[in-house]
């Protein structure tokens, strides 16, 4: 099933998420092992917004080995107490979505991490790109506090 590093060659090809993992497109990266990637999402939905993805190419959980998806929950375990610290929000929503009918919008499965205030609308999606200073910004002090954690 399996073919290279991001599974089907073509479709990792046209994937956004596979040509940040292969270096082929910018991002934000908070932490990359063998398995995993997660990076600040380019149009959040609040400070923080995190995606965690496998290295490895699967457009929703269905294809995922049991091994894959243990290992993006381990590092959401990880992550989501140093987004939510950092941000310094009360709350922290984690969402998975898979199909399009489901809301997904980039099929490379994905986990959102995202920072939530009191009072303040809960959606999935952001509507507006982010400053790239102050996603970067953001990064450094998310690593920081990742390599403490």
């Amino acid at each position: 099933m399996q073919q290279g590093l991001f599974g089907d060659e073509s479709v990792a090809q046209n994937c956004i998420f596979c040509k940040i993992i292969a270096g082929k497109a910018p991002a934000h990266i908070l932490y990359q092992d063998e398995q995993v990637l997660s990076f600040l999402d380019i149009s959040p939905v609040s400070a923080g917004h995190s995606l965690i993805i496998p290295t490895n190419h699967h457009d929703n959980i269905f294809s995922l080995s049991g091994e894959e998806i243990t290992a993006v929950a381990l590092h959401a375990k990880r992550l989501a107490p140093v987004v939510k610290r950092v941000t310094k929000s009360p709350g922290l929503a984690i969402h998975q979505l898979n199909g399009r009918a489901a809301g997904q919008t980039v099929f490379h499965y994905h986990m959102h991490l995202i920072p939530c205030q009191h009072d303040t609308p809960k959606q999935l999606h952001g509507r507006r790109a982010a400053s790239q200073s102050a996603l970067a910004e953001l990064a450094v002090e998310i690593r920081q506090a990742l390599t403490k954690a």
